[in-house]
């Protein structure tokens, strides 16, 4: 019924006012007088209230001090009517003393004056405070009333508590304030008292807490989860508070409260990395980023910004998502100069064109196949892309000169089960063997060119990536998003998981601290159930799982395995000044050898006369590789009864 109620027209509120501030003159006249009527000339009474309404009228009209909407009387509606009754104050001030100095004094004295100040302010804001109140409470009595608590008494938390406030759609009493800061546990804002946050619990469940509001940007992952579990196991709703730069002005809406994200729940402490060194090697260079419009290497690109390199060259076979990222960066305010380059690092001539027209210093290589069971049904892209568009930009990267080459691999080329991670495990390899290639050639090249200096050849290794394009994260809120059924491959599979900007610091870190020949992975911390990630998603939006929305297993896909490492078998780790970030030891391959492997390998993948010869390939150079769930496994039991393939793993 409320929310046909129109808007009180502008004159009605004009006229009230007007007779407030009539009234606020007359009870100042008592007061005067002492509450006595009888010493109350009303001759002059009626005179000083028709130049009073003289001049506030003038004022009002100037100051619009009746244009505000009462229901949505805010700071700057009681600010216009304090300057409003300042000035009509003032106004009577100077014709009393322009009265008095002719000797034609008016009946206002100083003291009735400044009596009447306060009334009229006081009454002006109150019954617009009331009608605002009363207002609010009739168009929210019959909706149902939430009990919210806000987690953070800082500016967002209070931030927070006015907005809701001032929300005409929502119901809300914020019943506590909760904080870690012991300074402010027991003060009271606004009426609420601030507690500390090991009592939150206790409140959530003796007050019937519908919603917990997390106004703290800072709050650690583990906090977050715990907080989260708790709110899960007790039908609690989470919400987010935007992030600062999506504030406008200083204030959010209501409706820009984020309900939490599995990703916030996934994130671990943040990694430090030494960003001084990082600028100190990027600022005023040339950065070749391979795979520029991917998930990753669009971050990669976005971090790079940070350190004022010359020229970013943004390499990608994608049209779309490459010209979608040249846009966004241009809206950036950077001094780096951003060069989309179309082309496939497969093209050879395309890629040495761009090394002799750019001479990158850096690149950061992150073009590659990375699908699991696609890869499986194409291995011949596969050892296209992930393997010989390696060794062509390595190769390009020591013929001009690139100081540093950083590749980005990943956990699936650890003791491989699919063709994909076996590609990128030998495109390990062949960087790592050129890198030691160029040590040992070092001191005759020295002596032709003193200055001259090896491609610092690094890898990076980590596990999935939030968010990225394919991830189980995006395929999960799709079928929530639809009703269901949720699918996961297997009710035992695990995965480790890292956000995009961490993985990508990753990245930057080791081209930073790399020395050559590296391959450096990260502490990925324990890794995480998917049917739990599952659940956890499903109820995050509300819902129940098996009942509201279902899970169905679907079985291992082509070349998936139940969980992923992080080292070889056969591998050992070295620290590093980073706590988090370890260096991988591994087997040192012949290049001379690995050539000739690779170009056997990539004649039979451009011949496209059979996946098992190319595979059977793959794994006579990663004696490692032992396919699971897919139709190259039957090469697996050759090889192990094949006295000549398994020299032939021995020698690499």
């Amino acid at each position: 019924m409320f929310k046909k109620i129109n808007i009180v027209p502008r004159w009605i509120i004009f006229i009230i006012d007007l007779g407030i501030c009539a009234f606020s003159l007359f009870f100042a006249y008592l007061i005067r007088y002492n509450l006595s009527l009888d010493s109350v000339s009303i001759k002059d009474l009626s005179g000083s209230i028709l130049i009073l309404c003289l001049i506030n009228s003038i004022v009002f009209i100037n100051f619009r001090t009746y244009a505000g909407i009462i229901r949505y009387t805010g700071v700057q509606d009681a600010l216009r009517i304090c300057y409003a009754i300042l000035m009509t104050t003032s106004v009577l001030f100077f014709i009393n003393l322009v009265s008095s100095n002719s000797g034609k004094a008016l009946s206002f004295s100083n003291v009735t004056l400044i009596i009447n100040a306060l009334f009229s302010f006081l009454f002006l804001i109150s019954y617009r405070v009331l009608i605002k109140y009363a207002f609010s409470y009739l168009r929210n009595y019959k909706m149902d009333r939430k009990y919210v608590i806000i987690y953070g008494a800082g500016e967002a938390g209070f931030a927070t508590k006015r907005i809701l406030e001032h929300d005409p759609k929502s119901n809300i009493t914020v019943s506590a304030f909760v904080d870690d800061d012991v300074r402010k546990v027991g003060k009271v804002v606004d009426g609420i008292k601030i507690q500390h946050t090991s009592a939150l619990q206790t409140i959530s469940i003796s007050e019937n807490i519908d919603e917990i509001i997390i106004a703290v940007f800072d709050l650690a992952p583990t906090k977050k989860n715990e907080l989260v579990d708790f709110c899960l196991d007790h039908d609690i709703k989470v919400l987010n508070v935007p992030p600062l730069d999506t504030w406008i002005n200083g204030q959010f809406s209501a409706g820009q409260l984020q309900t939490i994200k599995i990703e916030n729940l996934l994130e671990r402490e943040p990694i430090k990395i030494n960003n001084d060194e990082i600028a100190n090697q990027i600022s005023n260079k040339r950065i070749l980023v391979t795979g520029a419009a991917g998930s990753i290497g669009s971050e990669i690109v976005r971090q790079l910004l940070k350190y004022n390199p010359q020229t970013i060259i943004l390499c990608d076979q994608a049209e779309t998502p490459l010209h979608q990222l040249e846009l966004e960066l241009k809206d950036i305010k950077t001094k780096t100069t951003c060069i989309p380059y179309l082309g496939d690092v497969t093209n050879e001539d395309r890629m040495s064109e761009m090394f002799s027209l750019f001479e990158p210093h850096y690149v950061y290589h992150a073009a590659a196949y990375k699908h699991v069971p696609m890869m499986e049904l194409c291995p011949s892209e596969a050892i296209i892309t992930n393997i010989l568009g390696t060794k062509i930009i390595a190769d390009l990267s020591v013929a001009h000169h690139v100081q540093r080459f950083v590749m980005v691999s990943t956990d699936k080329a650890v003791n491989p089960t699919n063709v994909m991670g076996a590609s990128k495990r030998l495109a390990e390899t062949y960087v790592q063997s050129l890198h030691q290639h160029m040590v040992s050639r070092m001191a005759e090249e020295k002596q032709v060119n003193p200055l001259w200096t090896p491609t610092k050849f690094i890898t990076t290794r980590f596990g999935n990536v939030l968010g990225s394009n394919g991830s189980v994260i995006i395929r999960f809120k799709e079928q929530i998003e639809k009703g269901g059924p949720v699918t996961v491959t297997h009710p035992n599979i695990t995965r480790f998981f890292m956000t995009i900007p961490e993985a990508c610091q990753l990245v930057l870190e080791a081209g930073s601290m790399g020395k050559g020949g590296e391959i450096f992975v990260f502490d990925m911390g324990k890794p995480v159930a998917i049917v739990d990630l599952a659940k956890k998603m499903i109820r995050l939006y509300g819902l129940v799982p098996g009942i509201d929305i279902d899970i169905k297993y679907t079985g291992l896909r082509p070349g998936e395995k139940l969980y992923e490492e992080l080292l070889m078998d056969s591998e050992n780790t070295l620290p590093t000044y980073h706590e988090k970030i370890m260096i991988a030891k591994v087997r040192q391959a012949d290049l001379v050898h690995i050539q000739e492997s690779f170009e056997e390998l990539v004649v039979l993948a451009k011949q496209r006369e059979g996946s098992m010869q190319m595979v059977a390939k793959m794994k006579q150079l990663v004696p490692e590789f032992v396919s699971n769930n897919s139709v190259f496994e039957k090469l697996d039991g050759v090889k192990a009864g094949d006295g000549n393939v398994v020299s032939m793993n021995r020698a690499v």
